[in-house]
């Protein structure tokens, strides 16, 4: 009979036996919990410790409250510095645009003073001029602007001081060779009539063919067919 149990316990037959724990898993995860905090405060502890061993704390926050200050004062002077750098840009921009103004004012006054020489030069030509009351030419000008364009002024004076106002026309032509051959021309616009009191100037530019060799410009004055007066210039 023993025998036969002992074989019943011994082969596969033999009943299934479940071995369960004492302790019920709550405790179980509550235990494993104090366990885990107990060793991440005693690993906090042994950091700390050794920080204080090493001398790692030792000024840091003397240090940190340095940095902090260092960091304020080094804002204030960027802050001073962009302040002074915007100040130097809008007095660069200023400056600038004064100089900028400036420049066109010289060329404005350049610009003046070429049409008073200009003037001057007309009127000079009115010293040495002869006597009489009637409408004359006193002063032809012509300059050559680029290859293919003249300038040119016809001052027209009547010396007499009282002299009733005259009315008439001015014409103007150029003449010339072409490739060899003579060559004339009659100013756009012309005749062109004028009234004078005591003094007139005209003006004008006339484009030429670049390849016309202009040699004598002549202006008339005209009035119901006859010419008053007539002044011829050599180029």
């Amino acid at each position: 009979m023993r025998f036969r149990l002992l074989r019943r316990r011994l082969t596969v037959s033999s009943p299934r036996v479940a071995i369960r724990s004492a302790m019920p898993w709550p405790l179980r995860w509550l235990l494993a919990a104090v366990v885990l905090g107990f060793s991440g405060a005693l690993a906090l502890w042994a950091f700390e410790t050794g920080k204080d061993i090493a001398g790692l704390e030792r000024g840091a926050k003397e240090e940190l409250a340095q940095l902090r200050s260092d960091v304020v004062s080094l804002r204030e002077e960027l802050g001073k510095a962009q302040s002074v750098a915007n100040t130097a840009e809008s007095l660069l921009t200023a400056e600038k645009a004064a100089q900028e103004q400036l420049i066109l004012q010289i060329r404005q006054l350049e610009a003046d003073n070429q049409v008073l020489r200009s003037d001057l030069g007309l009127f000079e030509r009115l010293i040495p001029a002869s006597g009489g009351d009637a409408l004359s030419i006193r002063g032809l000008q012509v300059e050559r602007l680029t290859e293919g364009q003249l300038k040119w002024q016809v001052l027209m004076i009547q010396p007499s001081k009282n002299a009733p106002e005259f009315k008439g026309a001015l014409e103007l032509s150029f003449a010339g060779t072409l490739e060899g051959r003579p060559w004339t021309l009659d100013a756009p616009g012309t005749p062109k009539p004028v009234s004078v009191r005591s003094y007139l100037r005209q003006e004008g530019v006339v484009d030429v063919p670049a390849a016309v060799v202009v040699k004598t410009v002549t202006a008339r004055i005209v009035q119901g067919g006859a010419v008053k007066s007539i002044q011829t210039v050599k180029l």
